[in-house]
């Protein structure tokens, strides 16, 4: 076995919740400059996801971090190309698989080049390609340009979710390898192009090893983390731990310890550089951010415990079916499970650690409300009545 290398700092758990907090943008003033995509390149990776309660899970990460920025603003932020002077319009962003299915800044692209190259090796698929199809759908982009799998074709065969079509099947599968890409959703299709005429042609190639990507994907997970172990790292890009290993003594980040962490950590040398200060975000959080995204991290850094309760049968729900958790002064202090009736938004269960973070609550229901064009804040449930009419007297003190 290889000997790990002497640690170059030794953090308390409360530094490395801080460092791990700037990292990911909520802590210190957020940098407006860069707007959603500065947030994006700054995570490196924003999932998404088919739910929408208050907004869709890619919305509601940028807002999480900058406020109640306009949900189409987000939107034509990740998908709207350059501005006229290139040819062709060079997108910000493109869609693959990363921690799931996630928008990536398009200067990843080589970077995921392992990935492809794994795909195009793959022996095995779950859906059977009807011979030709393949080279079809690859046709009708390449003359008609950007499609959806409607347009090319439809794409399921019955109305059950699994059962795509034989175009839908041939274009995933385009888009896995490489030959296809999805800068854009509309109404929540996947516009497919070819990548040779959507990825800029300094960026189109797979010239770097596979070792090369898992490094420097290595490197991006741990500067957007901050300070994380292994497996945190790793699930970052979902990453093997062993691909993870091989690399990270080569990938520029530094050992550390970290107080109370029964694992080796390693940081981004530059999170070690300065002190983590500044203004804490208040804030609701999508399920998928990639703050909580990897509940071993969340409960070892938060001492929080947060599962998506969406697909768990109704009976059996503790929190809720959205319970999003809240993120203030640095902590996670309980959850809110929202829904929207009209113009207002109901809080149709509220879970809360401690009457002292009843204030904290109210400030972020009453924000995600005006974010979502809602009026009025209702709350439904909480795991106390005390708490339900403490947090009901709070939202109606500030509301009028």
């Amino acid at each position: 076995m290889t000997s790990l290398p002497r640690p170059t700092a030794e953090l308390s758990a409360d530094e490395a919740r801080r460092i791990a907090l700037r990292a990911q943008g909520f802590l210190g003033a957020p940098d407006r400059r860069g707007g959603v995509r500065g947030v994006l390149r700054h995570l490196g990776a924003v999932q998404l996801d088919t739910i929408s309660v208050l907004a869709r899970s890619h919305e509601l990460i940028p807002y999480a971090r900058l406020g109640a920025v306009g949900r189409r603003t987000v939107d034509e932020a990740y998908w709207t190309p350059a501005p006229a002077g290139t040819t062709p319009p060079q997108p910000h962003a493109f869609e693959y698989w990363s921690h799931a299915a996630c928008i990536l800044p398009v200067e990843e692209w080589p970077h995921f080049a392992f990935r492809r190259r794994a795909y195009r090796a793959r022996p095995h698929w779950n859906h059977a390609l009807p011979e030709g199809t393949y080279e079809q759908v690859i046709k009708q982009l390449r003359t008609e340009g950007p499609l959806t799998a409607t347009d090319l074709g439809g794409a399921k065969k019955t109305s059950e979710w699994w059962d795509w079509s034989g175009t839908k099947v041939a274009v995933e599968r385009a888009l896995m390898y490489g030959e296809v890409v999805c800068t854009e959703r509309r109404g929540w299709k996947r516009v497919y192009d070819l990548a040779e005429r959507a990825i800029p042609d300094a960026l189109l190639h797979d010239d770097l090893d596979d070792m090369e990507c898992l490094r420097r994907l290595v490197r991006l997970a741990g500067r957007s983390l901050g300070v994380g172990t292994v497996a945190d790292i790793a699930d970052y890009h979902r990453l093997k731990r062993e691909q993870v290993d091989a690399v990270i003594a080569e990938s520029g980040l530094v050992p550390v310890t970290v107080g109370g962490w029964s694992k080796p950590a390693w940081a981004d040398p530059a999170a070690l550089e300065t002190t983590p200060r500044g203004r804490h975000r208040t804030t609701l959080l999508s399920p998928f951010d990639s703050l909580v995204w990897d509940r071993a991290r969340t409960e070892r850094i938060f001492d929080f415990t947060h599962r998506l309760e969406a697909y768990v049968p109704k009976p059996k729900r503790v929190y809720g079916y959205f319970a999003m958790p809240v993120l203030a002064g640095g902590r996670l202090v309980g959850r809110v499970d929202p829904a929207r009736e009209g113009a207002t938004l109901v809080a149709k269960q509220v879970t809360l650690d401690s009457p002292k973070s009843v204030p904290a609550v109210a400030q972020a229901l009453l924000e995600a409300a005006t974010w979502v064009d809602c009026t009025n804040v209702r709350v439904e449930r909480a795991n106390t009545p005390q708490l339900r009419e403490a947090l009901t007297t709070e939202l109606s003190q500030t509301l009028t």
